[in-house]
């Protein structure tokens, strides 16, 4: 597996990704697709018994719509109620992109670069893009459930 499968985790420590199918997610606290984490809430406490990882990456590369630091960013995401792994603050896009994010942009194809908050990537446990989706695929889509379905199969 490569290393990039590896992210630093918003309150210390590291979130490994290493044979394990995950659904990781660029977010920000302050855009109008925020409240999809409940709905990723939702998914982690359902499919955690089956091994998926919902992991979310904060990222201001969008409408800078996550100003704040780990601390804001870790309020927002108790506000919330959000119980699964929060990557500390990352570049998603472009040249200064994390490795996790450059190799997805890479197996997703142009179009598959995140272009705004929210997009969503389903890792299986061979650590391959499995499928993504756009901030307009909303968490208890049905496309994105099998596509969950087939990463922990």
């Amino acid at each position: 597996m490569p290393d990039d499968l590896t992210l630093p985790a918003l309150r210390g420590g590291i979130i490994d990704l290493q044979g394990r199918p995950a659904l990781v997610v660029n977010t920000a606290s302050l855009c109008g697709f925020t409240p999809q984490y409940a709905g990723l809430q939702k998914l982690h406490e359902e499919w955690a018994a089956r091994g998926l990882l919902v992991v979310a990456v904060p990222s201001n590369q969008f409408g800078r719509q996550e100003p704040g630091d780990d601390a804001a960013i870790g309020a927002t995401c108790e506000r919330l109620h959000v119980t699964f792994p929060v990557a500390a603050k990352a570049e998603v896009t472009g040249p200064g992109a994390i490795p996790l994010f450059q190799s997805l942009a890479a197996a997703a194809g142009p179009l598959g670069k995140p272009r705004w908050n929210f997009y969503k990537y389903v890792i299986g446990r061979d650590g391959k893009l499995v499928a993504w989706f756009s901030s307009m695929t909303s968490p208890g889509s049905n496309r994105l459930r099998a596509a969950l379905a087939r990463a922990v199969a």
